[in-house]
């Protein structure tokens, strides 16, 4: 029987019989995958599309993202996208999903080997790309260097906001603009103070804006998000560009590794007594480069784009609220001085000024620096809640299942909040640090701008103590700032915002900063022209 039909068979007869076993084995397939999410729990909300593997979804996604427009859930906290037999992905908002990926359930959850395989080109093995004992290792590594005794030191801060604070004031031309893009200082800023504690020697890119390295940089982490957001099609994306940037990021930082590898480990431990850089002290537990490379980029990633975008949400914030600006000036000229005798904030008057914190906190909440995170599955198992009719059955998840929570969605959320007609009613939408110091509390899981569980942020306090210290040089120095509207705008807007692999401003910031005493008449006149 075999032989008559072989016989009789035509190349398009062929394709045809290939066509229809291909299919029979997805349904199979789908429908096995169904029955096996059936067994370990409920279904979300499904998410409609229309073009296999919904591609149609997947450019939608990108064209929102290029047009600065976050994408949310419409009525549900927790739906899937099931495009093909292992392409099912659930999205959550809610609290208790984001709960039990972070801590309930963390041996369920975790960066998983696809995520790994993606990111590798850029972030290696490092502490955001692995699992398991991989992950274990590099946060033991990098744990000491984050101590409280050397994060009290703020002089590697003092040295950059210094370079920083003359350049917020513009040009000192009588003919030129005083007008500054914040954003465009905070990053070079962080990028300076983070490869100056990393490697021990700054990129001096507030000095030189166009430095290759931070442009390198920049692009790495662009093309990293689009290949990671088109999921099963990335791999017909070109990545040319991408491994040209990422050689010039790893042409910057080899000499350094190279360097402190010539060092013996007596010469490293004699540096414990001057100031010991981070690339010195990880040198003093692994002599391994790549391992050096890849927890280099991993807390350059982290300990620059997060913080530079913070402060770029806030004094843009603070620039369209004047009367904040004026309350947290308050507070600093009652603690340390203002203008010239303004003194240098110590590690304990950062941790004790607490409208500080509520403007840094309310920043956190609105803007949090990574947006949209992501877990996979590392065996079979379920959310908490999301499933079912009334959403509050558990959601089935098999093993490799991607997981994305939003940080942003879920604090922006209005239904964690209290309504109108509570006395600690604050907009959830809007920027209003009062309502940290008017009774207003986020309730547990509400509130994870450095995430949570075992895999909390470990440069959280650094990171506060910078963006802290940072706010208070400037406005010791400056008494007001004032909005601008961008290029082509009438009025002030609220900032345009930027998805990749962190929350970044996606157009310019324009403020005028304005010393005490001097002339905002004339400031203006100036900046307008």
């Amino acid at each position: 029987m075999i032989e008559s039909l072989l016989e009789g068979m035509t190349p398009g007869k062929a394709t045809l019989w290939l066509l229809g076993l291909f299919t029979l084995f997805c349904v199979f397939r789908k429908i096995q995958a169904s029955a096996q999410i059936a067994r370990l729990g409920a279904r979300a909300p499904k998410i409609g599309f229309r073009l296999p593997y919904a591609l149609d979804f997947i450019y939608d996604g990108h064209k929102a993202n290029l047009n600065h427009y976050c994408r949310g859930l419409t009525n549900v906290k927790t739906a899937e996208l099931d495009a093909g037999i292992s392409t099912r992905v659930v999205l959550t908002i809610d609290p208790e999903n984001t709960k039990a990926l972070l801590t309930g359930q963390f041996a369920d959850f975790g960066k998983g080997e696809p995520f790994h395989r993606d990111w590798k080109e850029f972030l290696g093995d490092s502490i955001f790309a692995t699992d398991g004992e991989l992950w274990s290792r590099s946060r033991q590594l990098i744990r000491p260097m984050f101590a409280r005794d050397r994060i009290v030191d703020t002089e590697i801060f003092e040295k950059h906001v210094q370079k920083l604070i003359p350049l917020l004031g513009g040009s000192h031309s009588p003919h030129a603009s005083r007008v500054v893009d914040v954003g465009s200082l905070f990053f070079r800023y962080t990028l300076d103070a983070a490869t100056d504690y990393l490697l021990g020697q700054g990129t001096d890119s507030l000095e030189n804006p166009a430095t290759r390295f931070a442009e390198a940089f920049r692009y790495v982490q662009q093309r990293q998000a689009e290949l990671f957001r088109f999921g099963v099609f990335s791999p017909l994306m070109s990545r040319k560009e991408f491994r040209a940037n990422l050689k010039v990021m790893d042409q910057f930082i080899q000499p350094y590794i190279e360097t402190v590898l010539s060092l013996s480990t007596a010469e490293l431990d004699q540096k414990l007594s001057k100031r010991e850089t981070f690339l010195d002290a990880l040198a003093r537990f692994t002599r391994d480069p790549q391992v050096l490379r890849d927890q280099l980029v991993a807390v350059l990633l982290a300990g620059r784009d997060t913080t530079a975008g913070t402060l770029s949400f806030c004094l843009y914030e603070l620039s369209r609220h004047p009367e904040v600006v004026a309350k947290l000036r308050e507070e600093i000229r009652d603690r340390l001085g203002v203008g010239a005798n303004g003194q240098k904030p110590s590690y304990t008057d950062l941790k004790e000024m607490k409208y500080l914190s509520a403007v840094l906190n309310e920043t956190m909440r609105l803007y949090p620096v990574v947006p949209f995170n992501v877990r996979y599955s590392l065996r079979d198992t379920t959310l908490p809640r999301g499933g079912g009719p009334d959403g509050l059955a558990p959601v089935g998840v098999r093993a490799n299942t991607r997981v994305i929570y939003s940080t942003m969605l879920m604090q922006r959320d209005p239904d964690l909040y209290d309504g109108p007609e509570s006395k600690n009613y604050f907009d959830p939408g809007l920027w209003i640090p009062e309502r940290w110091v008017e009774g207003w509390q986020p309730r547990p899981w509400h509130f994870i701008p450095f995430n949570g569980g075992p895999r909390i942020c470990i440069g959280q306090q650094f990171a506060t103590i910078e963006m802290g210290y940072t706010v208070i040089r400037i406005l010791q120095a400056y008494e007001r700032i004032v909005a601008l509207p961008v290029s082509g705008k009438d009025r002030v807007e609220d900032p345009v915002l930027r998805f990749e692999v962190t929350l970044s401003p996606g157009a310019e910031l324009n403020c005028v900063f304005v010393k005490e005493g001097e002339d905002y008449a004339r400031s203006k006149e100036s900046a307008s022209a």
